[in-house]
């Protein structure tokens, strides 16, 4: 995966024309670590990057305008560039004062002029493509491409979504360097296509999911082996079976267990002792500030689908256990979808976002209410 996203970027770097890539996948399977592993890489290939996360900004044009800055001023030291460099800087500028973004860093061009009409006429499709242009036209005189690194990208709202997928179709037919590295939950990808219908051509959607039972079994051993230690197989087996192979679980059983053991061999009963330990930190940090933000009608809701088990579950089935009528339910799972907690993986269907949150469910709820 790692590779092909690289060759992807490089080839766009070249002149070439490439599929955008959104990562797709559970909780806790290691999408921001892949996300972030692609962009260190892109940017030892000399592609200028930046990144934003769609869950911890006001916007997508506010988050946009310092990045883009940032990475004007590195293809400024690209002399081919430089004219072009500073036509995108004047974009930057025309596009923050159309969406009021005030940003310190652009201070120092305040003496510019906005280009009339060129990503400031206060149409989000309009600016952004236009924004976009600029800097992939400034990337291909440096001979090299600029890439758009989003994580959480199902927060986007439909808007700003729609805006974007537009902005890179146009870019695409202009043949700029310009290129989207996200990564969501698996609502994104209907929820691309909702936005802009031809949105899954433009797209590649490798799914991101728990590790197979022998790369699972590596990544517990491994570690201990550099540190000198040796994990019995009934150990190993243990963590596996409790972690589901997910590799967040995988890191949080493999610590306590090394953190409880006693001599430089982890056993079976060792990792049966760390588990009371894993399981208050993962109710604490993982899944716990999740459930804060839930109203009491979304938690009841979780807490009948955990009663039928990991699932994914008929929505009709979740309602049943509730003793009320599936459409009664509609406005509260399409809140819970929208908050990131359920996904859709089939018409009708209702499957938890979080791995192992019905066995939480269960333990913080021993009854439904």
């Amino acid at each position: 995966m790692l590779e092909t996203v690289t060759i992807s970027l490089a080839r766009q770097a070249a002149g070439g024309s490439s599929k955008n890539t959104v990562l797709i996948g559970l909780r806790g399977v290691g999408k921001t670590v892949l996300l972030n592993r692609i962009q260190g890489e892109a940017e030892s290939n000399g592609i200028v990057t930046i990144h934003v996360e769609a869950d911890q900004m006001e916007s997508l044009p506010s988050a946009l305008v310092p990045e883009i800055h940032s990475a004007l001023l590195q293809l400024s030291r690209r002399e081919a560039a430089k004219d072009l460099v500073l036509r995108a800087v004047r974009a930057v500028l025309g596009f923050a004062r159309a969406w009021r973004i005030s940003y310190h860093g652009l201070e120092a061009q305040l003496d510019l002029e906005p280009e009339p009409g060129f990503a400031n006429n206060g149409h989000l499709e309009m600016d952004l493509r236009d924004l976009l242009e600029s800097v992939g036209r400034a990337a291909q005189a440096a001979d090299t491409a600029f890439a758009v690194f989003i994580d959480e990208l199902q927060y986007l709202p439909n808007d700003e979504l729609a805006a974007l997928i537009r902005a890179l179709h146009r870019i695409a037919q202009w043949q700029l360097p310009v290129g989207l590295v996200g990564a969501g939950l698996p609502q994104l990808r209907g929820r691309l296509g909702d936005a802009k219908s031809y949105a899954e051509r433009m797209f590649e959607f490798p799914d991101i999911g728990p590790l197979p039972p022998e790369h699972a079994a590596e990544a517990i051993e491994m570690p201990a082996r550099s540190r000198g230690a040796e994990i019995e197989p009934a150990a190993v087996e243990a963590i596996l079976a409790r972690s589901k192979g997910y590799p967040y679980f995988l890191q949080a059983w493999g610590k306590h267990a090394w953190d409880i053991s006693e001599g430089p061999r982890i056993t079976g009963v060792d990792v049966d002792r760390a588990s009371d330990f894993v399981l208050r930190e993962l109710d604490r940090d993982f899944f716990g500030v999740r459930l804060d933000r839930l109203t009491p009608k979304e938690r009841r809701y979780l807490r009948a689908m955990a009663e039928l088990g990991p699932g994914p579950h008929a929505s009709g089935a979740v309602a049943g256990v509730l003793h009320r009528n599936v459409t009664s339910f509609g406005t509260v799972r399409k809140q819970l979808i929208d908050k990131g907690m359920i996904f859709s993986p089939d018409y009708g269907q209702t499957a938890f976002t979080v791995p192992l949150f019905d066995e939480f469910m269960l333990r913080i709820v021993p009854e439904l209410e």
